[in-house]
């Protein structure tokens, strides 16, 4: 079914934020994907001296009092840090003015702010503190500041903003849900604007630990810029980042009447499980299959009309090959035809903020026709034969993009976007 074309029902973009590993708003971000800058580093959060893998994508140089109160950020997690300073970004880019709204306007004002792992270092460091000082000790914001929820919670009360508040949780595709969300709001008429995306802040011992003890990361210890390498042959493994984004997303009515410029339409999108493993994709890719020709099917467009594919493009061997297997599927002779990369070349994996990062790429790149690279991708592997831009960003005609998300549990969101022109 094609998306509707009523103006008051109809989901379009017009502001973008975004903390990222190569960098803390969204110019810096856009301009180095599309520069091939790579964020990938030793760890500098904590001493990883002694771990199989001493690398991660972390943001750097980043001061929370950029989105909240230095008081508050002090009692608030890492991933509230980020998702704050994104979507006042955000805001501030739409030119949307919320304190000039009245409280029934602000009452169809939402927020989905989503995210994998919540406040992480809050669990890990209050039974740090519990074990070696007592009870009495731990932190009464513990409890708020671990809330996956509350980032969203945060930018509601930033902005008074009364509609739905809401955080989902589904791995590595957790971000694109929420504009799974926002599109259904604003269809349902349910809300006027939502402000939209996803926030992480895994680097920490024990993730770190856990997932090389796992096998999933790269041992590139001693050339970490080339260490997320998607597609590449000489793959082993992925990296692990952190950051946050956000989007305003409104109704194309509420844009206009007061005179935004929408950047980009939200046009459909698809959930599927793999039912199969915690970790591993399901090895014929039907899942992510079925995802994706049903992002199609509800954004009313053919394969032959999408011009981009924003992959989940891990760099690792299992989800690099199931991925293309899944692509060529769903498109079928227009597979080839396609444009695809991976910001996880870049960037890492966000986990939680995978699938924002890879909508931000994909805004970027309807906004400015040109496609960001695949970094490091210097011998791509024989069963990853389509055409992923390799190093070099590509100035391209993008109208339409495609954006997957994959997760650990088989969890697999796909969102489609178009360039908005009226």
């Amino acid at each position: 079914m094609p998306p509707n074309q009523d103006p008051a029902r109809r989901a379009v973009v017009t502001g973008l934020g975004a903390v990222m590993p190569i960098g803390n708003d969204f110019p810096t971000y856009w301009r180095n994907l599309v520069g091939g800058v790579v964020g990938t580093r030793h760890v500098r959060s904590f001493d990883a001296s002694d771990y199989e893998v001493r690398i991660a994508a972390e943001v750097i140089d980043f001061d929370p009092a950029t989105g909240m109160d230095p008081k508050m950020a002090r009692r608030m997690s890492r991933f509230v840090h980020f998702a704050m300073a994104a979507g006042k970004e955000a805001v501030a880019h739409a030119g949307i003015d919320f304190e000039a709204m009245s409280q029934e306007q602000r009452d169809r004002c939402a927020v989905v702010m989503n995210t994998g792992g919540g406040g992480l270092e809050q669990v890990i460091d209050g039974t740090h503190v519990g074990e070696q000082k007592g009870p009495r000790f731990v932190s009464p914001f513990a409890i708020p500041a671990l809330s996956a929820s509350m980032g969203a919670c945060m930018l509601s009360m930033e902005y008074g903003l009364t509609g739905p508040v809401m955080t989902q949780s589904a791995a590595c595709a957790t971000s694109i849900l929420a504009f799974h969300d926002a599109l259904r709001l604003i269809a349902t008429d349910e809300v006027d604007v939502v402000i939209a995306g996803g926030s992480e802040a895994p680097v920490l011992p024990m993730a770190l630990a856990a997932l090389g003890n796992m096998g999933a990361l790269s041992r590139r210890n001693d050339d970490p810029a080339h260490a997320s390498r998607p597609f590449d042959r000489d793959r082993d493994g992925f990296v692990l980042g952190e950051g946050g984004g956000a989007v305003i997303v409104e109704s194309l009515a509420h844009a206009l009447a007061r005179g935004a410029t929408p950047i980009v339409e939200i046009l459909g999108g698809g959930l599927t499980a793999d039912a199969f493993h915690i970790s591993a994709p399901e090895p014929t890719g039907r899942g992510a299959t079925r995802a994706m020709s049903m992002a199609m099917r509800n954004a009313g467009v053919a394969p032959d009309e999408i011009d981009y594919v924003v992959a989940h493009g891990t760099s690792t061997s299992l989800n690099d090959v199931t991925e293309t297997r899944a692509i060529k599927a769903a498109f079928g002779p227009a597979a080839r035809k396609l444009a695809i990369s991976s910001p996880k070349s870049m960037v890492g994996h966000l986990v939680g903020a995978a699938g924002i990062a890879s909508v931000l790429a994909a805004i970027g790149a309807l906004r400015d026709q040109v496609i960001p690279p695949t970094a490091n991708l210097e011998n791509p592997d024989e069963a990853c034969d389509l055409d992923y831009v390799p190093l070099v960003a590509r100035p391209a005609k993008v109208d339409t993009a495609m954006v997957n998300g994959f997760g650990f549990g088989g969890q697999n969101a796909v969102a489609v976007f178009r360039r908005y022109a009226g």
